[in-house]
């Protein structure tokens, strides 16, 4: 069931635009904005807030909401840097959205909020005094209390120790589930993309590239540009697989098998080793097939199998279900 809808989204400062953007997002949705600094995804995340004055129609609940202020958009923001009020504290800041909006049962918002954020302990605590996984969460409860029916988080993980970020990620799904919400999350984190979202939008120089579900996006790009932005490797002319049509195809490295002998798979290339790189658990070899260059990765308990010296010959192989056309 369609909730929110962005029809002919555009807006411009100095020389960067956002370009015409249309993209839904379904009620309860988990819904992630992935590109790289610099693509537009925070400014199109402010804009959707309405703290910029753009052009086309932002429609929420069927009603066009984009000439409304930021506190009558139903949604709440949890800013890059947490954005907390310093001369404030922990309660206070919580609580900041009652003197602009009304919220019901306001002590039993708290309480919940707190109890279940870990936050019951740090109410009368200085915002300065709190660790970075403190003051996100006192981020989010600010912007939970309002009640907002979507919730907007600009690279929430960003200044999170990354030793937590697996933990934070989960933290951020139970919080999606247990208030009912309908997220927009920026982030340039594939695996935050793969991890939390339910669809996820490409977005590249102020434009959107390709929506879908996080399976089909990150495994499936619409074209080279996304595929070189989501790391695909061995991008390669589809001729060399007998396709008859002009275009590119990617296969996984993961997915390519080597061997100094031949083996069985949908399609079998002989190559030389241009170099073999030991890394922690596994080895990544670069092969040269007709002036067109293999990229695999072999686990260290498969290499004795398919080792070979820079310079000597090698099969390689994979099926047709690991291929990726674009």
């Amino acid at each position: 069931m369609g909730l929110f809808e962005v029809k002919n989204l555009s807006y411009k400062i100095e020389n960067f635009k956002l370009d015409n953007i249309s993209f839904k997002v379904n009620k309860g949705e988990y819904f992630t904005l992935l590109g790289q600094s610099g693509s537009g995804k925070t400014l199109l995340l402010e804009s959707i807030a309405g703290f910029n004055s753009i052009t086309g129609t932002i429609n929420f609940e069927g009603r066009d909401i984009s000439k409304l202020s930021p506190e009558n958009r139903d949604v709440g923001f949890v800013y890059q840097d947490f954005a907390l009020f310093p001369n404030l504290n922990v309660k206070d800041n919580i609580m900041f959205a009652g003197k602009y909006k009304h919220v019901s049962n306001p002590k039993e918002t708290l309480n919940d909020l707190t109890n279940f954020l870990g936050l019951t302990q740090l109410l009368k605590r200085d915002v300065d005094n709190l660790s970075g996984g403190e003051r996100q969460r006192v981020a989010i409860a600010r912007a939970l209390f309002a009640k907002p029916k979507i919730l907007l988080l600009d690279e929430p993980l960003s200044a999170i120790d990354p030793t937590f970020r697996n933990t934070i990620m989960k933290f951020l799904k139970d919080i999606h589930r247990k208030y009912n919400l309908t997220t927009i999350h920026v982030t340039h984190n594939f695996r935050e993309a793969s991890y939390l979202a339910d669809r996820i939008a490409i977005v590249m120089n102020g434009q959107i590239k390709q929506v879908g579900t996080a399976t089909n996006v990150l495994n499936n790009p619409v074209n080279i540009d996304v595929a070189k932005f989501l790391g695909f490797k061995n991008i390669l002319p589809s001729s060399m697989i007998n396709d008859t049509k002009d275009r590119l195809f990617s296969v996984d490295p993961n997915a390519i098998h080597v061997g100094k002998h031949k083996f069985d798979c949908d399609y079998m290339f002989d190559g030389i080793v241009e170099e073999c790189m030991g890394i922690v658990d596994h080895y990544k070899i670069f092969i040269d097939v007709d002036g067109e260059q293999f990229f695999a990765k072999i686990l260290k308990r498969d290499f004795k199998s398919s080792y070979a010296n820079r310079g000597d010959s090698i099969y390689i192989g994979f099926d047709k279900d690991d291929v990726c056309f674009l």
